[in-house]
């Protein structure tokens, strides 16, 4: 073994929500867990971005629950002045569901749940393999990381490649099971504009025909000092325009917007690209076992659900299924 491998029992690749919540329920029940992920930041689509004096919340607009434990942990994150509630819908329509996000926005709240938890960002993992009973992550530095237990929390695709790239073989029927989950993608817009937009309170609009899915105003939304508009394409228009320039893609889109942006020049705008946005569907499983002894799980947004909810009971299922057998911990 390299002496310069650092060792955990359980090594959560991914620093989204549900790598968040499992290491969380993990480090409770005694194992040493380490989060990594290639990002700067925790969160995965939780994501905001200062452009000049302005914030944009440009990945998950916003958070909603059913789940009585979802909720129990929106409320803690709540009193400790990291979320707020935006609204009840959207164009008038109130629907009395909660739409909660983030202070002072929405990458704040996966970085209070990430308090406390051991997270290493910017590594990337090149390969996963196993040997000797134990998993063996490889980064592109070269850096090695050993565990008794792997949970993959990437988009389903990343982590069957990480998984090929070690020469790690699943059964058939799983491996056909996680090919087939399917991502939708979506360019977001972020636009500094000059003054104040069109968009009616609470500040976001969702449309049904064009290349725009979603527009929001961050500062009617409250976590902008100035204007600055969140524009999502359609997935048809993402996959569409995915290979195209981005500056010409954001400029075919701000044209979509012009509605909305009104009389107010555009300052300057950014254009980000998922790939991975939100599944176009869920598996039947909260979680899977991809391989028994030594254990990996694989989770996220796929299996419980395409919302931060679906993503963070995903990670508690993972959790649950690691620590049913502790076995080589």
């Amino acid at each position: 073994m390299d002496s310069t491998e650092q060792n955990t029992d359980v090594l959560v690749i991914g620093a989204g929500m549900s790598g968040l919540t499992a290491a969380a329920e993990l480090q409770r029940a005694g194992l040493r867990v380490l989060i990594i992920d290639k990002s700067r930041s925790v969160g995965g689509r939780l994501a905001s971005r200062r452009i000049d004096g302005a914030t944009f919340d440009h990945g998950a607009q916003f958070i909603t629950t059913r789940d009585p434990r979802f909720a129990a942990v929106l409320e803690q994150t709540l009193q400790n002045g990291a979320l707020k509630e935006w609204c009840r819908g959207f164009s008038g329509r109130e629907d009395g569901h909660a739409r909660w996000c983030g202070i002072p926005s929405m990458s704040a709240v996966p970085k209070h749940l990430a308090t406390g938890l051991e997270l290493e960002l910017e590594v990337a993992v090149s390969s996963l393999q196993v040997s000797k009973s134990r998993w063996h992550a490889e980064t592109d530095t070269g850096a090695t990381y050993s565990s008794a237990a792997v949970l993959l929390t990437p988009p389903v695709p990343q982590s069957l490649a990480l998984l090929n790239a070690g020469g790690v073989l699943l059964a058939p029927e799983l491996q056909n099971r996680l090919g087939a989950i399917e991502y939708e993608r979506c360019l977001a817009v972020m636009a500094v504009l000059g003054g104040p937009s069109r968009i009616p309170p609470p500040g976001a609009l969702s449309l049904n025909e064009g290349p725009i899915a979603w527009i929001a105003d961050n500062q009617i939304k409250g976590i902008s000092s100035e204007p600055a508009l969140t524009i999502h394409a359609t997935h048809a228009f993402s996959m569409e325009q995915w290979d195209c320039d981005r500056k010409e893609c954001g400029r075919a889109l701000l044209a979509a917007a012009a509605e909305w942006i009104g009389e107010s020049s555009v300052k300057t705008f950014q254009v980000h690209g998922w790939r991975y946005s939100k599944p176009l569907s869920v598996d039947k499983s909260p979680c899977l076992l991809a391989y028994d002894s030594p254990q990996l799980v694989i989770a996220g947004d796929a299996f419980a659900g395409p919302k931060v909810e679906g993503a963070a009971l995903s990670g508690w299922a993972a959790a649950e299924m690691i620590l049913k057998n502790r076995n080589g911990f």
